[in-house]
């Protein structure tokens, strides 16, 4: 996907990609490197390279990311003597290590623009400002000594600091936040750059799907370059995916979609990409104006603001109206101009507006769900089975390695999200503990825990997003005698974020108790310092289920086909979706668990984890400061159904399905659909062009169309008090219907004159069926 991501990013205006280095998948294991793949980050470069942009290599390498452990791979916690971000020698000697073979691979490929290569920036650390004071002395220090370290390895290009006030020069300090229009540097030379645009926000399991409207990104945008700003980064501009175990979290989702410019399919997010687009033309056009120009500024009071940048005989200005509610008009040189609440007008001449960020003049794509025409019942996959193997460690208790002490699931270098831990109890009827009213007591980690006894599965239990610790609590039934317990662990993504996050326990780090009440008294058995036997993973991992071609994937059953049953795998064959559309596979009716196409893991699945409630049916408003609680949907919904399957992940013909079901579900749900844009909506203001696209389809069908003052959302149109006296919906039939695209002038003169009072915002609006 990256030729055509990157492609989409430079048609839409950006001039540079920004990427990360993520130290885990890079050196899984220490001192074992890994750039093959999707892991070739010169390819990657040379790619970016290829299509004339440039990059921002942001090394870190702690990089955050909503990715697991925060980059860092799990075997840096378990070297001796080690503090993971702080004056560290043995962490730093480390990092270092990692960052001069990051450096020295791009330089000899001469990929850094001193050597004349796409890399005009580099970053050191990540966002260590938010969390230096909780390392006292040795953060300040830590944070001299990695810049330092950075400039010794003479790129020939700035350094940045993210986050980090303090920054020493030559290291840039830059900001990350929804909005930067009001950060400066902290040197009066240094460039006022904006390294994460936040374009909309991570989803949690549980959580609620974040949205930020277009209106309020352009804004933001706008405010930053009317302040001063000299460059800014969107993050995201392409979210993507977390396939396999890369998501941190703990519980972030495998849809790591992030509401970005170009959503997780890689497919236009109209009209935030358009919307961007145009306002990325404009200051194109302005940018050696607001670059070296000098700057004034207009105070109109009540928050309204003029800027203008005057470069010789050129002169181009911002008006900006930072109100929630109120609109304003602005009088320069003797023209009055209407700004909209919460907006910023661009005028290149100083004289015309042309960019205006609360009027989108872009078109809106409503995506659908197609089933897969490749299949002649798209909705009836045949499955087969097995069960996960687990007598052993349920029944038997066996494990790979034993202590007298309960350990941090760290310890296995997270090589599996599952980690059991083993133990047994021998209790007699003369025991103290001993009544008909036992219960088990297990302090978690906010991970999922399940519990068996002598076999019998007892229950489970999981947290959600920020939440680190729970109690699992509940009655059981022992045997006079030796009793078995088992407690499989299963991580959800490891902590990502925070002072000192690389500390918080993963597991169960106990106590683990058995308690015995007799009337008001309770009697408590600590069992955290039994010899406990632990054994890392599955069975079925690790005999490779998830390959076609392993010893053990022909031992599956078709017959008798189990749903509702934990810890069950099943696969099915299925043909791959004509077309290129994106492809996504539905999971609904199962639980939660893993998947696999062809050997390829989609991520982790959760369909029956419903997001929290909190949605309002009111129309979201962009009008004030977003946060990741402002225009939140999907409330009630599973947090996610439908999961990405890449194309190159599939062949022409069959292809395979696996699946590692941990809590119990039912496949036969389970089908592959393509996503294409079902409805488009065009959206012009006066005297600009409206322009609609099905992407490669026909318009089919225009079910609405007004020109005046119709109000609403895509899909849910209404004409206003005025309206043009031509029949708009017969003239965009005409024009649109039968075609791929069409462009029709939202001009008086096409659709007659209205009766629209003065100073009415008339605009065009459109809605057509592909």
């Amino acid at each position: 996907m990256w030729p055509d991501l990157i492609r989409k990013a430079k048609e839409g205006g950006l001039d540079a990609i920004e990427t990360y280095v993520f130290w885990n998948a890079h050196e899984p294991l220490r001192r074992q490197y890994d750039f093959t793949g999707n892991l070739d980050l010169i390819r990657f470069l040379k790619t970016i390279q290829d299509e004339g942009l440039y990059s921002v290599l942001r090394i870190g390498p702690y990089v955050c990311a909503e990715w697991n452990y925060g980059g860092f791979p799990v075997w840096l916690h378990n070297q001796p003597g080690i503090e993971i971000r702080t004056a560290n020698s043995v962490y730093m000697d480390e990092m270092q290590n990692f960052t001069t073979l990051i450096v020295d691979m791009v330089k000899q490929e001469k990929l850094f623009a001193s050597q004349g290569g796409p890399i005009i920036l580099a970053q050191i650390e990540n966002e260590y400002g938010n969390v230096i004071s909780s390392y006292g002395d040795a953060g300040k220090a830590y944070m001299n000594w990695c810049a330092n370290m950075a400039e010794s390895l003479d790129i020939g290009i700035p350094w940045i600091m993210c986050q980090e006030n303090d920054a020493p020069q030559p290291i840039i300090n830059t900001c990350n936040g929804w909005y930067c229009d009001q950060f400066t540097p902290n040197n009066e030379n240094s460039p006022k750059m904006w390294t994460e645009n936040w374009t909309g926000w991570f989803k949690s399991w549980g959580g609620k799907d974040p949205f930020r409207t277009a209106e309020d990104l352009a804004f933001a945008v706008a405010r930053f370059f009317q302040n001063g700003g000299t460059f800014q980064n969107y993050y995201m501009y392409h979210g993507g995916t977390n396939f396999g175990r890369t998501a941190g979290g703990p519980y972030i989702t495998t849809s790591y979609d992030y509401d970005a410019p170009l959503n997780e399919f890689g497919s236009l997010n109209q009209p935030k990409y358009g919307h961007l687009k145009e306002l990325h033309g404009i200051l194109h056009s302005i940018e050696k104006t607001i670059t070296y120009g000098n700057i004034s500024s207009i105070d109109f009071g009540n928050s309204v603001y003029a800027t203008i940048y005057q470069l010789n005989d050129t002169s181009s200005c911002f008006f900006g109206n930072t109100n929630t509610t109120t609109d304003a008009t602005v009088t320069y040189q003797g023209v009055d101009y209407q700004v909209p609440a919460w907006s910023v007008s661009i005028l290149p001449d100083c004289k015309n507006v042309v960019y205006n960020t609360a009027k989108v003049n872009t078109q809106t794509s409503v995506m659908v769900k197609k089933i897969n025409e490749a299949e002649d019942e798209p909705a009836s996959l045949k499955w087969s089975w097995r069960p996960q193997v687990i007598d052993d460690t349920v029944v038997l208790g066996k494990g790979q390695v034993s202590a007298s002490q309960l350990i941090d699931q760290k310890v296995t270098n997270d090589v599996s999200d599952y980690f059991w831990y083993m133990t047994s109890v021998n209790l007699d009827k003369d025991d103290p503990i001993w009544t008909d009213d036992m219960s088990l007591r297990v302090n978690g980690t906010g991970h999922v825990v399940h519990a068996f006894v002598n076999g019998e599965y007892l229950g489970s239990q999981w947290a959600s997003y920020g939440i680190f610790n729970y109690v699992f609590e509940k009655k059981v039934k022992f045997n006079p005698g030796n009793n078995q317990l088992t407690l499989l662990s299963a991580t959800i993504g490891l902590q990502n974020y925070g002072a000192r996050f690389d500390l918080i326990d993963t597991g169960l780090p106990g106590p683990i108790e058995i308690i015995g009440k007799k009337g008001d008294e309770s009697i408590i058995k600590d069992l955290s310092k039994h010899k406990w036997s632990y054994k890392v993973g599955l069975n079925g991992l690790d005999n490779e289920l998830v390959y076609a071609d392993k010893k053990f994937a022909s031992q599956w059953q078709s017959e008798n086909l189990p749903i509702n049953k934990m810890m069950t795998w099943y696969k099915t064959t299925f043909k791959a979706p004509l077309g290129e559309d994106p492809v996504v596979v539905d999971m609904q009716g199962l639980g939660k668990g893993l998947a696999w196409v062809n050997g390829n893991s989609l991520g982790r699945y959760w369909p029956s984890f419903i997001a929290e409630d909190g949605c309002s049916t009111k129309p979201c408003d962009y009008r004030g400061s977003y946060d990741n609680s402002k225009c939140v949907k999907n409330c009630g919904q599973p947090t996610q159904r439908w999961y990405h399957v890449p194309r190159s992940f599939m062949k022409e013909d069959d292809n395979e399905l696996v699946l590692f079901e941990e809590f119990g579900g039912n496949p036969s749900l389970v089908n592959f659909q393509t996503i294409r844009p079902g409805s488009v909506c065009g959206s012009a203001y006066e005297n600009r062009d409206m322009e609609l696209s099905c992407y490669g389809r026909v318009i089919s069908d225009i079910k609405f169309a007004s020109f005046g003052d119709s109000q609403g959302t895509c899909g849910s149109f209404e004409k206003g008090s005025c309206e043009a006296t031509n029949d708009a919906l017969s003239i965009i039939q005409n024009a649109c219907v039968g075609k791929e695209s069409c462009t029709v002038p939202a001009t008086e003169s096409v659709f007659g004159s209205t009766n629209c009072g003065k100073g009415v915002s008339k605009r065009l609006l459109v809605e057509a069926v592909c």
